[in-house]
């Protein structure tokens, strides 16, 4: 779809990464290296919650960045650069579920052994079947992050588009094509599976873990 003049040139004015954008459209390979260096991480860290590995993540974030590059020429700031570019990540990642579920190399994300053991092992030591004590802070991000594994693909990706890039309901919308209705709808179901899952095992009071299910 066509963007208008004024909706680009808004971009432009207001995201520093439509302006390298628009450098790489134009061939510059040193405007091109400065979004990888920005947004590299950034896509692993979210792309590993939705493929089986890291490795995985890592591979598909080099085929996104391969994605942007190829579409450079078409590329007209109609959204936040990376709106855009989380758009063609979920794109990336959905095709590469489907491809690793024909070849049998996955099930379902949710459903690995560490993170069935994970949750356990939070029951045991709630119920009294395992001393109880506080956990360490990196204990607790890998809890949550077993949570959030469990959550389909949907609703994780909305999650995590919302958690880690900040994104409004409207660029999430934007970014797996489906309405805002839709996206607040998603959102919704995934706290409220998140604090089913979490909920058994903590103790009551716990603030930070019931903070990674809000807005």
């Amino acid at each position: 779809m066509a963007v208008s003049e004024s909706t680009a040139a808004r971009y432009q004015l207001a995201d520093p990464d439509v302006r390298l954008m628009l450098r790489v459209r134009d061939d510059d390979a040193a405007a091109f290296e400065e979004l990888v260096v920005r947004y590299q991480n950034r896509l692993i860290a979210v792309l590993e919650h939705v493929v089986p590995s890291r490795e995985a993540a890592e591979d598909l974030t080099q085929e996104v960045f391969l994605r942007v590059f190829r579409a450079r020429k078409r590329y007209e700031p109609g959204a936040r650069f990376s709106t855009w570019l989380f758009t063609i990540a979920n794109n990336a990642a959905n095709n590469a579920l489907r491809s690793m579920a024909r070849r049998h190399e996955v099930q379902v994300v949710s459903n690995s052994d560490s993170q069935v053991k994970l949750l356990e092992q939070m029951a045991l030591a709630q119920s009294g079947s395992m001393p109880t004590r506080a956990l360490d802070k990196a204990e607790r991000a890998e809890f949550v992050r077993a949570a959030v594994s469990q959550l389909n693909d949907r609703q994780r990706m909305a999650l995590l588009l919302s958690k880690f890039e900040g994104l409004s309901y409207a660029e999430i919308s934007e970014t797996m094509g489906m309405t805002t209705k839709a996206i607040k709808s998603l959102l919704s179901r995934a706290r409220a599976n998140l604090r089913a899952a979490l909920e058994p095992y903590m103790e009551e009071g716990r603030g930070s873990l019931g903070e990674t299910t809000d807005e």
